[in-house]
């Protein structure tokens, strides 16, 4: 088959090494626009450009596919199948039309559960102890395509956004690897999602990252674990930001007020939350690299009875 990729991140990069690993003809790949990053805003080419460039592959990055250039690009390269990985842009239906076979999506979740921009994010932030990734025929509307091949994953208790990250991206590449050799007969038998049963899986904005010490332990370990390592969990303490890259939950009561520091050890500090106890194990301050409980007492002085927020 000849196949346009279609994706932008890291997520994708390993999709598009896997698929290079098997001999697949890759005619053309898609990428968002280059754009400023770090501290000098140099402009920088996505992951998936830059894997693309060290095979000679053609890149092609529209800013969208409302021009009729940008389709008349797409359909000259003649492709079998589309295949989109955290492209980051919604495809029309003359685009999902133009390969022969369709667009093809590798989607991190178990549809129709977490459709959406951060599905592994808001995944650990619910408490959910299983995803996975879906391959998905795609439609004009947001994951709603119908399934033709599926593979889960437990989530550990320590995931983060991270670690789960990683592991789904190689998982979502194998499954896909398996798809291909069938994807006619998986084209066939595609099974339709219950719309019933879907979750919104939202893009992170940073103010969601801002710690409410009511919420409870529970719920705070979820969101210290999902938002690592962006945007990263924050709080106030001396009127600075102070970012919380691992806590832990501690089967304690506390009769304090929630935020509190009741305890300062050697290499943690324990807050009150809503219900139970947050143990800190990885801070950071502005300007400051992220670092262990135990290196950030080294250098700061910290009471029980402040507090945090």
């Amino acid at each position: 088959m000849r196949i346009i990729f279609a994706g932008t991140p890291d997520f994708a990069a390993e999709t598009l090494k896997a698929l290079l690993s098997a001999n697949h003809e890759i005619c053309a790949v898609y990428t968002q626009p280059d754009r400023p990053s770090g501290r000098g805003r140099k402009l920088t080419a996505s992951p998936v450009k830059q894997l693309a460039l060290e095979h000679n592959i053609p890149v092609e990055q529209p800013l969208n596919f409302k021009e009729d250039e940008a389709k008349q690009i797409l359909a000259h390269y003649h492709a079998d199948l589309m295949i989109v990985v955290a492209y980051g842009l919604l495809l029309p239906q003359a685009v999902l039309d133009t390969p022969s076979l369709g667009c093809i999506n590798v989607h991190a979740s178990l549809l129709p559960r977490w459709r959406g921009a951060a599905p592994i994010q808001r995944a650990i932030l619910a408490g959910d102890t299983e995803t996975g990734v879906c391959i998905m025929q795609m439609e004009a509307g947001l994951d709603t395509g119908p399934v033709l091949l599926r593979a889960s994953c437990p989530i550990a208790i320590d995931d983060t956004a991270q670690t789960l990250h990683d592991r789904l991206a190689i998982l979502g590449a194998e499954t896909l690897l398996t798809a291909l050799p069938n994807i006619v007969e998986l084209q066939s038998k595609a099974q339709a999602q219950n719309d019933e049963l879907t979750c919104y899986a939202a893009k992170l904005l940073k103010p969601e990252a801002t710690i409410d010490w009511q919420q409870s332990a529970v719920q705070l370990v979820r969101q210290i674990q999902a938002f690592n390592p962006r945007p990263v969990a924050q709080t106030n303490w001396q009127d600075q930001v102070f970012r919380i890259w691992s806590a832990s939950l501690i089967n304690e009561k506390s009769s304090v007020a929630p935020g509190e520091i009741i305890t300062v050890n050697r290499d943690s500090i324990d807050v009150a939350t809503g219900d139970g106890v947050l143990r800190l194990n990885q801070i950071q301050l502005p300007g400051k690299r992220a670092m262990p409980v135990a290196d950030f007492l080294n250098a700061n002085t910290i009471k029980a009875g402040e507090h945090f927020g």
